[in-house]
């Protein structure tokens, strides 16, 4: 990777030896200059720190363990009211959207915000290794008010779905900084337990977020919900940021860390940071997902269908951009943003790819079930906020317990395996209970045995990423990883869409009667009419059938995926992390758990 100019110079950390099995970096600090060969030192005095890096290691040269611990609290509470405002907006979002009567529009911010969020985390990767991290989650979280903002205040459904994606992609965004800083005070074999801990606000928002999410809905005005969580989430945040920006100045004060003017006029600033962030590479890449993804959201919408002109010409500038993009960052782009050797890594591929496929399978079948659950089941708000989210409960619940496994035996490989048999009986049991017959509870155990799989998977994959690779590139291949889940979280949200903006509209028209059968788009496009039928109606007996029949469909699309998931695991390199830190010693610097 390409070290920029830099405007912030720590004092150097490049040229350390490479350790051997008896020396650790850090518990032996008078090795540092001692290095084995010539050709060690040409390695290492190679591996240089980008200023946002170095800035971060020098904090952690200097603060405390009381200052450590009361990092990780203060990060732990950003992911709490993070997870906790998610929650709630989810279960508002489909009779936000059906107020507009576009209920079947749910999913088209999903796709965009998924897309864009993939892409958010490669710029922002560059933004903390160049400027740092404070100014990444700064930037994150004003993305963030702003998206909840217009939210607040929209008076359309295009106004409500921009706001989504601001603010999908600032949530995002925010939660990826904080999983950067966790990576900056961790050694790689403690990391999972710190960054599963931080997945734990989960289960409180389970409960919680329905919960809110309906005394929002029946007490006050859904547009409260997002002026509330402004004023909560930016005053959690202010913590975490306080303390980095004073560690910042105290390295700075003893000299750790000066300052050294670039020389660059505005126009030259304006550049320099254009090249350093790929601003072309991000906007190839997230041009190439939306514009393939959302023709299958939108062309029930189209008035020819599959025959409309811009559907097509969509799908096809998509397809097309996708090697454009390939071909700018091997041979154009001036900055990558990552080596390309690290793109060879099976290891990482593999990690990337698991992490891709496992949200495409889930998405495809999740991506409705709430509305399902409200509509054919009947369940209450704050039910089906539950059952829903019993599949993140099961995943945050049982993770730190994975994580621990892994710290005390260092093998992460294996350990994913275990995860595949948990995954394939869930799966393959959401296809035939995935009916309206089907109790809520059973319902409710297909989600959590899932949920429990894929704990296992993302702990693991998270792990894995990271194994190969060194402290500069910790935020580069982390923004990689999320790529490949944002993506494949679009694609499934993509094929959930197309199925049910298709299906579903054909389904009710065909069982509705006749004298009903003008009312298919009202019913279609708004959740609350298709709750107020009732039991026993002609109309009611159509939307239940209608659900039942697109939903099977969507979870039998979901399992195909799941074989792909073992292909993934096998691809991985068989490491054990605790030998590596023994032999390498670690990633990170400082005063770190």
């Amino acid at each position: 990777m390409e070290v920029p100019q830099q405007t912030d110079a720590v004092r150097p950390v490049s040229g350390f030896p490479r350790p051997s099995k008896d020396m650790d970096i850090e518990k032996n600090p008078n090795h540092l200059h001692e290095a084995s060969s010539d050709d060690d030192k040409k390695s290492l005095d190679s591996e240089n720190f980008q200023n946002g890096v170095q800035r971060v290691r020098a904090i952690t040269e200097i603060w405390g363990k009381k200052t450590l611990i009361t990092m990780f609290i203060f990060l732990y509470l950003i992911e709490f009211v993070a997870f906790l405002q998610n929650a709630v907006f989810a279960a508002l979002n489909p009779f936000i959207t059906s107020s507009f009567d576009k209920h079947g529009l749910l999913n088209v911010g999903n796709v965009m915000s998924s897309a864009l969020a993939g892409c958010i985390p490669l710029a922002t990767s560059k933004v903390i290794d160049v400027w740092g991290r404070v100014e990444g989650f700064f930037f994150m979280l004003a993305v963030v008010v702003v998206g909840m903002a217009l939210k607040a205040g929209c008076t359309n459904m295009e106004t409500y779905i921009a706001g989504h994606v601001l603010y999908w992609a600032g949530h995002i965004g925010v939660l990826y900084v904080t999983d950067v800083m966790s990576a900056d005070i961790t050694t790689l074999k403690n990391r999972m337990i710190i960054f599963t801990l931080n997945g734990t606000p989960r289960i409180a928002s389970t409960f919680a977020g329905p919960a809110i999410g309906n005394i929002f809905l029946t007490d006050h005005s859904w547009r409260w919900a997002f002026g509330a969580f402004i004023i909560v989430f930016v005053a959690c945040c202010l913590p975490a940021m306080g303390v980095m920006v004073y560690m910042y100045r105290k390295a700075k004060n003893v000299g750790m860390i000066h300052k050294e003017k670039s020389n660059r006029n505005a126009l030259q600033s304006i550049w320099y940071y254009f090249v350093q962030f790929d601003i072309t590479g991000i906007l190839l890449l997230m041009l190439a997902f939306c514009l393939f993804l959302l023709p299958f959201s939108l062309v029930a919408y189209a008035p020819n269908g599959w025959e409309t002109g811009y559907i097509i010409a969509m799908i096809v500038l998509g397809i097309l951009l996708f090697p454009v993009f390939v071909i700018w960052e091997a041979k154009f782009a001036p900055v990558q943003f990552l080596p390309w050797r690290y793109l060879r890594d099976l290891t990482i591929v593999g990690s990337c790819l698991l992490y891709g496929v496992m949200f495409a399978s889930i998405f495809i079948w999740n991506a409705y079930f709430y509305s399902y659950l409200l509509v054919v089941h009947r369940q209450p708000v704050v039910h089906a906020g539950y059952i829903l989210n019993s599949f993140s409960l099961a995943s945050s619940t049982f993770s730190p317990f994975v994580a621990l496994f892994i710290s005390w035996s260092g093998n992460f490989k294996w350990t994913c395996y275990t995860g595949v048999p948990i995954v394939l009986l869930g799966t393959a049991l959401l296809i035939p209970f995935r009916v309206p017959s089907t109790a809520p509870g059973v319902l409710a155990l297909t989600q959590v045995l899932v949920g429990l799989g894929t704990g296992i998977f993302t702990t693991c994959a998270q792990l894995a990423v990271m194994v190969p690779i060194t402290h500069q590139e910790i935020a580069a291949v982390s923004a990689l990883w999320g790529l490949f889940g944002s993506f494949g979280s679009s694609i499934g949200s993509a094929i959930a869409g197309a199925m049910w903006n298709n299906i579903l509209p054909a389904e009710l028209y065909s069982r509705l009667p006749e004298d009903r059968k003008a009312d298919t788009a009202a019913i279609f496009g708004n959740i609350t009419m298709q709750m107020s039928f009732l039991d026993g109606t002609p109309e009611r007996d159509a939307v239940v059938g209608a659900y039942g029949d697109v939903q099977r469909k969507m979870v039998i699309a979901g399992t195909c995926l799941v074989p792909l998931c073992l292909a993934s695991i096998y691809l991985w390199k068989n490491v054990n992390v605790r030998k590596l830190e023994e032999e390498k010693g670690k990633q990170t610097k400082g005063t770190v758990f």
